[in-house]
């Protein structure tokens, strides 16, 4: 009871739900991310949290406390936004302690608070600058800092790093993650970026249309994705998706499409009678294997464009099924139309319903 708690949450604009009877349990101290892409209701679930959005229905508590019709400053959670809303008069120093001033916090204690958050966050060298003398980076920790010295029992994230470049951002994703663990306080993290997701979560909720998807830690979410539309939405590139039929191969179990059969070494028949019937195929790029030698599994491709990132080199490949796209090594040669048999993973794959996208095996 010492976490956040909705439920049968609805949120409804000129008669449409844009949050539709949500059931959510956040439990006290995890890190939960709210990932999806824009207008799927992350943000607008957030604002009702906070007390910025009034309910259409349901209820929401925190630490046990109904606070479903209470002002947000008396939730006891504190709110990071993507603008960082400095007052660009103030300091550093006064804008990480003005909202404790207005609370009538003894100035010693104002004082002792912010240097403490200041050492935490490694900004106290810029207490007496102001905003505009600031990287963005550092306007953020600002940000963040405003919050934290209120010690509320829980903190909100509305794509807070989004402003940032590359770099930044994954400086602060580690940042952020250290914070957690240090201070053992619940936080709720909206994004619709991915990386931010898997990286930062002990629990990740994929929604789409106002509605939970799925919600699993984020190696269950990358593996194991409920239906098509996680398996789609995590993971980059996306996941190859092939339609098909199961049918027997090369004493296993195959996928027949496009005029062949690929064998899924390591799959395990369905036992809900799958088999036969049409279903999609899932799988990673970095599930297909180069079969070097051929032999069982393997079935034709040919390189079509080859993507290099650095770590990784993505290749494009076409087979009589389709295109696909592989995960190979950055210093492996493709010749573009060069032959290329591969075979899959079979143990790695989903299978998917190909009419409601809901996951089968």
């Amino acid at each position: 009871m010492q976490g956040v708690s909705l439920e049968a949450v609805r949120k409804v604009y000129g008669g449409t739900a844009v949050i539709d009877d949500l059931d959510l349990e956040v439990e006290h101290g995890e890190f939960l991310v709210l990932l999806g892409p824009s207008g799927c209701g992350k943000s607008t679930l957030l604002n009702m949290i906070a007390g910025l959005e009034p309910l259409s229905g349901g209820r929401i508590r925190i630490g046990g406390r109904d606070v479903s019709d209470l002002d947000p400053d008396a939730r006891d959670i504190a709110m990071v936004f993507q603008s960082y809303a400095l007052y660009p008069t103030m300091t550093v120093r006064r804008n990480i302690g003005f909202g404790l001033k207005m609370r009538g916090t003894p100035r010693a204690e104002v004082e002792r608070k912010v240097a403490e958050v200041a050492d935490l966050l490694r900004i106290g060298h810029l207490l007496d600058r102001r905003p505009s003398e600031l990287s963005g980076g550092q306007q953020q920790r600002v940000a963040i800092g405003r919050a934290l010295v209120r010690q509320p029992r829980v903190f909100l994230f509305d794509e807070p790093l989004s402003n940032l470049d590359a770099k930044l951002r994954a400086d602060m994703r580690v940042e952020l993650k250290r914070l957690h663990e240090r201070l053992g306080r619940t936080m709720i993290y909206v994004t619709h970026d991915q990386i931010e997701a898997m990286t930062m979560a002990t629990r990740i909720v994929v929604m789409d249309r106002g509605r939970i998807q799925q919600c699993d830690r984020p190696e269950a979410v990358y593996d194991r994705p409920a239906n098509r539309f996680v398996a789609s939405f995590v993971g980059a590139p996306t996941m190859n998706f092939l339609d098909g039929r199961l049918v027997p191969a090369d004493g296993g179990v195959g996928l027949a499409c496009g005029g062949m059969v690929i064998p899924l070494p390591g799959l395990e028949p369905p036992a809900d009678g799958s088999q036969g019937r049409p279903v999609t195929l899932g799988f990673r790029p970095e599930h297909v294997r180069v079969a070097e030698d051929g032999g069982p599994g393997a079935f034709a491709a040919r390189a079509v464009m080859a993507e290099p990132t650095g770590p990784d080199l993505y290749v494009l490949l076409a087979t009589e099924a389709g295109e696909v796209t592989a995960r190979m090594a950055p210093d492996r040669r493709i010749r573009r139309d060069a032959p290329l048999p591969v075979r899959l993973d079979g143990g790695r794959v989903s299978l998917f319903d190909p009419a409601d996208g809901r996951r089968l095996a």
